[in-house]
């Protein structure tokens, strides 16, 4: 049995031809297209600075998570080792569990723990960890279980869609749907249609997922901090900005924290 850190001993292997423009790298596209990452991560963080300070600083591991999730996400893909693979799918399970726990509206919180926060986070907390144990029983099922978390959540975006009659709320809802659909469906096509695009030639499918999903976490992020600040933020109005301007046809989202004159 191969050492987990061995090259290609992780039971997942996507389309791309492996070690096709370095000995060192086994899916090159897959692990470069982990670049965006990088990009976002710090200049969200930037961007949503005085909403942190607002809310919350945890906001901010959120971040760093999403940047970890690049790096072994570009470990996963240069390897294709198992330990590569099993930190990509920890992180991102760590990056849902504390977007939960800050963002997840207490309307929605198990009955038995009323609207409680703190033991909402501390049973997210548990649940995370225990997850994090079963992770390594059946290495080969984790992303299809962290893919069907996507589930609760578009349920949760669908109820807070029917509550709101506010155009820019629905219109983040939109999008962040529409591209989370998008990427979900070049991560499906490159698992279950690889010999077709084996056929024409064109690997590229999970690298077009991994620039899609790090563009619909800041929308969707965006989106959780509107549904959240409903309930979360009297006093308080979030007004959606793109950056670099709010004039260009495509951009990436943050929220400018405007207090309530009336309050």
């Amino acid at each position: 049995m191969p050492s987990i850190f061995a090259y290609q001993s992780s039971e997942v292997d996507w389309c791309e031809s492996n070690f096709q423009h370095s000995e060192l790298v086994a899916e090159f596209y897959n692990t470069f297209s982990n670049v965006t990452f990088f990009i976002f991560g710090p200049l969200m963080m930037f961007l949503m600075y005085p909403y942190a300070q607002k809310r919350s600083r945890c906001i901010y591991i959120t971040w760093i998570l999403f940047m970890v999730i690049g790096l072994f996400s570009m470990y996963f893909h240069m390897t294709l080792s198992l330990l590569g693979q099993l930190l990509d799918e920890i992180a991102i399970l760590w990056l849902l569990a504390s977007s939960y726990s800050i963002w997840m509206p207490r309307c929605y919180f198990p009955t038995f723990l009323g609207e409680n926060r703190p033991r909402f986070t501390c049973l997210v907390l548990i649940t995370t960890v225990v997850s994090t144990f079963l992770s390594f029983l059946r290495p080969v099922i984790n992303a299809y279980a962290l893919n069907s978390i996507a589930v609760h959540i578009l349920y949760i975006v669908f109820q807070e869609y029917k509550k709101t009659n506010n155009k820019e709320l629905r219109h983040i809802m939109e999008v962040s749907v529409v591209l989370w659909a998008f990427a979900l469906t070049s991560w499906i096509s490159d698992r279950l249609l690889c010999s077709f695009w084996q056929w024409i030639n064109f690997f590229y499918l999970h690298s077009i997922w991994h620039v899609l999903i790090s563009i619909t976490f800041p929308y969707g992020m965006v989106t959780m901090a509107l549904v959240d600040a409903r309930y979360e933020m009297p006093g308080h109005t979030l007004k959606v900005r793109y950056w670099p301007r709010d004039t260009w046809p495509v951009g990436l989202p943050y929220v400018e924290v405007r207090d309530d004159k009336n309050c």
